[in-house]
């Protein structure tokens, strides 16, 4: 469980949970209540990238640099790392009220992660994404595979952190927004990084979506059309924050503006 949870990444699922706890209201405390959650968040990302990386599925050999999970461990361990994490999540949720978090927001969080994280979610995506074949496949299936298998993490971590720092439901509905173009702008600019992006960087290898014949947005639409698109996206994304009204904003819009420049 510690080799890949300690393994690197860019972190954004907790960031974006302690950063949304801290734009809502500049409370002391936010941060501290918010870490257990960050780190659920962080866990169910990990223990689905180790279940992506197993033969039955992607079949990868490196991750971030370093040999997959299965491929130090074997597959079954490989398989036990990722349920023990996932479990786990769902502890570490419930420590956020032992440090301060109203009993109502972290059930709200708990309820939250199940549903964005199952089916309704991230697996039901998962499970889109591996029936999805180049030409078959519609634009149309690509979004819904996109927003649920990347797209609803995200969501989970922005209204996770919001909820913790008091946001209202209308802060929430907005937040949403956000963190849903956000996300799919996200996962487009990972279509295009594994088409152009540099191997050291990725830390994986390039080209993989092509070799698998995965069905990807430059597949479907072209290479400059996906970049604009994920310009137009980042853009929608920060008008529904500016909606949000929050009362410190400025690291959630400069998460937003470097997810579409990274190059890793």
């Amino acid at each position: 469980m510690m080799y890949s949870l300690e393994a690197g990444g860019k972190r954004l699922r907790p960031i974006l949970v302690l950063s949304a706890a801290e734009a809502v209201e500049r409370a002391e405390n936010a941060r501290k209540i918010a870490m257990p959650v960050a780190c659920a968040v962080e866990m169910i990302h990990t223990y689905s990238l180790i279940h992506d990386d197993l033969p039955a599925m992607d079949d990868d050999d490196f991750r971030r640099g370093k040999p997959t999970n299965h491929k130090v461990f074997g597959e079954a361990m490989a398989i036990l790392a990722g349920d023990g994490l996932l479990t786990h999540a769902f502890y570490s949720v419930t420590r956020s009220a032992a440090l301060g978090a109203p009993p109502e927001v972290a059930l709200a969080i708990v309820s939250d992660l199940a549903r964005l994280a199952g089916v309704p979610g991230m697996v039901g995506g998962q499970v889109a994404d591996i029936h999805g074949v180049q030409g078959v496949t519609s634009l149309e299936e690509l979004e819904y595979i996109h927003l649920r298998k990347t797209s609803d993490l995200l969501v989970f971590s922005v209204l996770a952190g919001a909820r913790i720092g008091g946001a209202t439901q209308p802060q929430l509905e907005a937040l949403q927004r956000f963190a849903r173009k956000l996300g799919l702008a996200f996962q487009i600019q990972d279509d295009i990084l594994d088409l152009v992006g540099d191997e050291a960087k990725l830390g994986k290898p390039v080209q993989s979506d092509v070799e698998e014949r995965k069905v990807t947005y430059p597949f479907l639409i072209g290479m400059e059309e996906s970049e604009a698109l994920v310009v137009r996206l980042t853009q929608e994304a920060k008008q529904a924050l500016d909606e949000a009204n929050l009362a410190q904003p400025d690291t959630l819009r400069a998460i937003a503006d470097y997810l579409m420049s990274r190059d890793h």
